[in-house]
């Protein structure tokens, strides 16, 4: 008896949805895309409507064949793909390339996997939204134009090898601009004065700030002597209670679920998202790409139930959240749990560890304002017009603090009192100073974007949507324009001014700052390819125009746009930019910068970007003269950068390779390259850590990491064998394996890696030979 035929992405989404259906149903999965672009040239034909020349790569054609036989098997093919613009790409392109009937080919959409929801979609299939695939297919031709014509400009101009995205090379502008920002930036310098103070009782404190900050120490200085006179007495003035009322946040999209995932539980965008899909894959979320905050009636309700039966009915209030984008492109529903009843699930530690955060906000966003009460106390100094001001809240209602606590980014500089109950006062009392104390205080600089930060601001300037945050982000990296890293911070002195029984004292303080830990940095390649295309390429890299594509991509899918339109306009205005650019001569490469002279020869010193990244020159080639003395060049290291290297930073570069000494009658030797500063001795290459300098390590520091990576080897190295020279047991992060002919095979757990002979580990091999290999699902790639 023939079967309903069901197509998903990915073999898990199968597993979930198969077993909701009966008998009467195949479920099947496509493994992500089965077409794409070709590869091997631009992949659209330009002169005829920008059509698309898609193909099914090599390793998809046995699994197309597969499927394409089960559909013809099939009574019907129902395309379950995801619900947004490259889910219906997806189910186009099967539709195309199994050349499916469209008489017993239907699409059914859904966001969540659950039985009631799966049931729907069979009962409510449709056809394939033609707009929607013209929208998906509009991001990835213009995706692959930028990229297939601004790459050769790079490789001529700036070095071979890069490339360049629509999207990415925005995103690189925020961090190198950020950057920039930083170092641009100069801090201003106030003192913040906070006082103690005795209350009549002569037991009990009150913290209180002074209402304005003093300019410089001069001044905070004679605020203190102000303060040493007999007349200066401390008054309590005025004293106001007033009730305040905090809402909870709207329920999470994608972009505020990977903000706050980064900052709740550390994960990364990329982390949260594949954690992400494992739980709506498993049936424990609706789908994780969307920008609406809009949940369903049946969740409103059943997330009523859930409050009032854990904390009652006073606990509860029904809010209706909608969505701010407008043409929002997954407009259905915000991220929930699927099921308000179950605030657990068994699964993996970080499924549960975001099912909690998802659970937690869903159920704090209905439920009641935090009631708190404010109490503000002002106190009055004789002859000075100036006052102490001490602020406390006591929450009288938690509401759905109960629950959940939004994190934030910023990390204020707020008094302690802030979030404490004062102690009781009257209008009137009069109060002891015990010790007042004037802080040096700085102005702070802007922070490096995190991840999650950079998501959030591409959010704001409308650039990219909620499917192409996550990949953004790691293509950048990938490409290593940018870096997630730290930053160690500077030393720097503050000024304390402290009034205690009479007597004004003064101590210098020490503390770091600026330090950076897991923040997004650019890269000198990031930097020097940002540099080249906003100067080549202003109007493409410009945040409004990338806003306004993303809103053209908008206009596409609502059918008001027809997409091979807006690629012919983008390519005439595009197209000549690039020509131009490649046509233009200039005498240095794009990002080189000349540092001066090099004392002892003469010769011009310079840094640029070299084939295997940042380097120093000294010298210049004569085209003219071929037997004049060629350039020198030295690799920087990864703690310098073109930008701010200084010459005789670079000149020391050259005293590289340097002999360090002798060790066991053979020389150690000093080096830096492409991986970074190395020793190297008899053979072995060994990496040089920070804080240590391929310039200044001594032989004593190079013999300890000579004989630590001589350690590692030997632990590394279990078994060989004389008659098999290219076999060896060897122990790896995983365990025992072996290495034969430039392939590993695992062992079996119940065997000893030293009693191995062999003939054990050729039979080993042989039987790993004979077992089919496991299919590598290739990953949705996000737009």
């Amino acid at each position: 008896m023939q079967k309903n035929l069901v197509i998903v992405e990915s073999p898990a989404k199968a597993k979930t949805i198969e077993k909701f259906l009966g008998k009467d149903y195949r479920v099947m999965s496509s493994y992500g895309h089965i077409r794409d672009l070709s590869t091997k040239e631009l992949g659209i034909d330009v002169a005829h409507d920008f059509k698309p020349q898609y193909v099914v790569p090599e390793e998809k054609k046995k699994l197309v064949a597969e499927l394409k036989k089960a559909s013809q098997d099939a009574r019907e093919v129902l395309l379950a793909s995801d619900e947004d613009r490259e889910g219906e790409a997806i189910a186009w392109h099967l539709s195309e390339a199994l050349e499916l009937s469209p008489d017993r080919t239907q699409r059914i959409v859904f966001h969540e996997i659950t039985k009631p929801a799966i049931l729907h979609a069979l009962d409510t299939p449709r056809g394939i939204d033609i707009n929607l695939v013209n929208a998906q297919q509009a991001r990835r031709v213009l995706d692959r134009i930028v990229g297939f014509e601004l790459s050769p400009v790079l490789w001529r101009k700036v070095k071979p090898a890069l490339s360049a995205g629509r999207v990415q090379s925005v995103a690189v502008r925020l961090i190198v601009e950020r950057e920039r920002e930083i170092a641009r930036f100069v801090s201003e310098a106030s003192f913040r004065v906070v006082a103690s103070f005795l209350l009549p009782d002569g037991k009990t404190l009150l913290k209180a700030e002074l209402n304005r900050r003093l300019k410089d120490r001069d001044e905070a200085e004679a605020f203190l002597r102000a303060c040493q006179r007999p007349e200066a007495a401390f008054t309590i003035e005025d004293t106001t209670k007033r009730p305040v009322k905090k809402t909870p946040a709207p329920p999470f999209t994608t972009s505020t679920l990977q903000q706050e995932a980064a900052r709740k539980l550390g994960f990364s965008v990329a982390q949260t998202m594949m954690v992400a899909q494992r739980l709506y894959e498993s049936g424990f979320i609706t789908y994780m790409r969307t920008d609406s905050f809009n949940l369903s009636d049946m969740a409103l309700t059943a997330s009523r139930q859930a409050i009032t039966e854990e904390y009652g009915e006073r606990y509860h209030r029904l809010r209706h959240y909608h969505t701010k984008s407008k043409g929002a492109q997954e407009a259905h529903e915000a991220i929930r749990p699927t099921n308000m009843q179950a605030p657990t699930i068994s699964a993996g530690a970080q499924e549960m560890k975001l099912y909690d955060l998802i659970y937690k906000r869903t159920l704090a966003c209905q439920m009641a304002d935090a009631e708190l009460e404010r109490t503000t106390v002002s106190i009055g100094i004789g002859g000075l017009t100036d006052k102490f001001v001490a602020v406390g809240e006591v929450i009288k209602f938690d509401g759905f603090l109960r629950v959940y606590r939004e994190s934030t980014d910023d990390e204020p500089d707020t008094p302690e009192q802030e979030t404490k109950l004062l102690p009781t006062v009257n209008v009137g009392d009069r109060l002891t100073a015990r010790e007042i104390i004037a802080t040096e205080r700085f102005t702070q600089r802007p922070p490096r974007y995190t991840e999650a930060g950079l998501v959030h601001r591409m959010e704001e300037l409308g650039i990219g949507r909620p499917s192409t945050y996550a990949p953004t982000i790691q293509t950048i990296q990938n490409r290593e324009y940018v870096v997630r890293g730290d930053k160690p911070g500077e030393e720097r002195k503050f000024c304390v001014l402290t009034l205690a029984d009479g007597q004004i004292a003064e101590e210098v303080k020490r503390e770091t700052v600026g330090a950076d830990r897991n923040k997004l940095l650019p890269t000198d390649v990031g930097t020097v390819v940002n540099d080249f295309l906003t100067e080549s390429f202003p109007e493409v890299i410009d945040y409004h125009f990338t806003a306004n594509v993303e809103k053209e991509f908008d206009a596409i899918a609502e059918g008001t746009m027809e997409w091979t339109e807006a690629m012919d306009r983008f390519y005439k205005f595009f197209h000549p930019i690039v020509e131009k650019t490649l046509a233009m001569r200039t005498d240095h490469r794009a990002g080189e910068r000349q540092l001066g002279t090099d004392p002892k020869s003469g010769q011009p010193v310079s840094v640029k970007i070299g084939r295997y990244g940042p380097v120093a020159q000294i010298g210049q080639p004569d085209p003219d003269n071929k037997s004049a003395a060629k350039p020198r060049f030295a690799s920087l290291m990864k703690t310098q950068s073109i930008e701010t290297i200084t010459l005789e930073e670079a000149l020391e570069l050259f005293k590289l390779p340097r002999v360090i000494g002798e060790y066991e009658g053979k020389e150690m030797v000093a080096a830096t390259g492409r991986f970074g500063p190395f020793v190297r001795f008899d053979g072995l290459f060994v990496s040089i850590p920070k804080p240590l300098e391929p310039t200044s390590i001594t032989p004593d520091e190079a013999i300890a990491l000579i004989e630590e990576k001589r350690t590692k080897e030997s632990q590394r190295h279990i078994k060989t064998f004389a008659e098999e020279p290219g076999l060896e047991i060897l122990n790896g992060r995983y365990g025992a394996y072996i290495a034969f002919e430039g392939s590993n095979y695992r062992l079996p757990k119940d065997v000893v890696p030293a009693d191995l002979t062999l003939e054990d580990c050729r039979r080993i091999i042989a039987e790993a030979a004979d077992k089919p290999k496991r299919r590598v699902p290739r990953r949705r790639s996000n737009g």
